[in-house]
């Protein structure tokens, strides 16, 4: 009966990865690399100026900038200074060629007052920075509104659709300005907000950006599938889940508010390697049990009533979700000092993650449930073969991570 489960799996999880693997793997190793993310403070400046700070992936900022594609002077000398990973000639990329950059930051972002558009002057030379070990280009601008206002509108499109570069690009904006401080978060669906703006539109904003972002990084997404098929009854992938979301709220606001840091580096294959942990811990299960991998053992004392097995599964995942916290935090960009107004915009976006987690919970699991209970051999044929699919991919990105490719 266990060799006939076991060959079972192996077929099981050889179908999965020949139709999945391939799919997944043409990912890049950074599961959030399809995207990009601007990133704008906005402050008073000198003599009733508005003084923003744009920071843009440098790599982005030439292609998209450049005039006439790969003959375009901009293009040449910034992706030959991107290439020797030159931060020195990246910087004299962008000076030698500040009005076709000016024009591009300015033709896709903007601040007008009372309908009037306000009209930008770059400060100082562009100069170069990292966000998780991607170069940024980073712009001062002084924009000289037609008269002074309380209330501005500021609107971005960098690096749109259009393009064919990056797919739903945000810009992440931080204001204090006129008495008010806020944060807001632009995208193609909303491209403008006013620093007028109610908390509740600034508030919706952000829970929206944390569902959008959980839903499109599939390795946070195959995480809560592993954890799903490996778990045998509903309290155990409610506590895990729960023990997930109290461990990545933790780092993630840590590294938010820039009280923490990590580099991606070392973030992104302990990301991996956790999504290969947790789906090989049940399809070990499977091997070693075969039929009996979802019987459990002598229940504990307690309101929980784990056995030792889950007990161990739950401490795991709460490991591996201290580190995902990392991950969320390194994938949004923020890492502003502590205030008030970003801490709740931060629990919000953490909000707008943990409803879509409940959700694809609350979808998945019953029909777990209801499968282990009509035909227990199917159950454990379909978690099986999740969990292999799911284990390769893990190790699959784990690889591409720890090389860089």
């Amino acid at each position: 009966m266990l060799g006939r489960i076991r060959r079972t799996v192996i077929v099981a999880a050889v179908g999965f990865a020949a139709v999945v693997v391939p799919f997944l793997a043409a990912e890049p190793a950074s599961a959030h690399g399809f995207s990009s993310t601007v990133y704008a403070k906005i402050a008073a400046g000198d003599e009733g100026h508005i003084r923003t700070a744009v920071e843009l992936e440098y790599d982005l900022l030439i292609v998209s900038a450049a005039d006439a594609g790969d003959d375009d002077p901009l293009f040449q000398a910034g992706t030959a200074a991107f290439e020797a990973g030159d931060t020195a000639a990246q910087a004299a990329a962008l000076k030698s060629h500040a009005s076709t950059v000016l024009r591009y930051v300015s033709d896709r972002f903007s601040v007008n007052s009372r309908g009037a558009a306000c009209q930008p002057t770059q400060v100082g030379d562009a100069t170069i920075g990292d966000r998780e070990g991607v170069p940024y280009a980073n712009l001062q601008l002084d924009w000289t509104c037609p008269e002074r206002v309380d209330e501005h509108v500021v609107r971005s499109n960098l690096f749109p659709d259009d393009e064919d570069y990056v797919k739903g690009t945000k810009t992440i904006v931080t204001y204090e300005i006129d008495g008010r401080s806020g944060s807001a978060a632009l995208d193609a669906a909303n491209p403008s907000f006013s620093t007028a703006q109610a908390w509740y539109q600034r508030f919706g904003e952000f829970f929206l950006l944390g569902a959008e972002h959980l839903l499109g990084g599939i390795d946070h997404i195959l995480f809560l599938l592993a954890l799903i098929a490996g778990s045998r009854r509903l309290r155990e992938i409610v506590l895990a889940a729960t023990s997930f979301t109290l461990a990545h709220s933790v780092t993630f606001m840590l590294a938010a508010l820039g009280l923490v840091e990590v580099p991606g580096a070392v973030v992104e294959p302990i990301i991996a390697l956790s999504i290969a942990v947790v789906a090989g811990w049940h399809l070990w299960g499977i091997w070693r049990r075969g039929a009996h991998a979802t019987d459990l053992e002598a229940a504990g004392h307690g309101h929980f009533s784990l056995d030792r097995a889950g007990w161990i599964r739950l401490g795991v995942v709460f490991c591996f979700g201290l580190v995902h916290g990392l991950g969320f935090a390194g994938a949004l960009g923020i890492d502003e000092a502590w205030s008030w107004t970003l801490l709740w915009s931060l629990l919000v976006f953490n909000i707008g993650i943990e409803v879509v987690q409940l959700t694809i919970i609350a979808l998945v699991f019953p029909l777990l449930f209801v499968l282990r209970r009509r035909a227990p051999k199917a159950g454990l044929w379909a978690t099986g073969a999740v969990s292999a699919g799911v284990s390769i991919m893990g190790l699959i990105w784990f690889v591409q991570r720890i090389s860089g490719s």
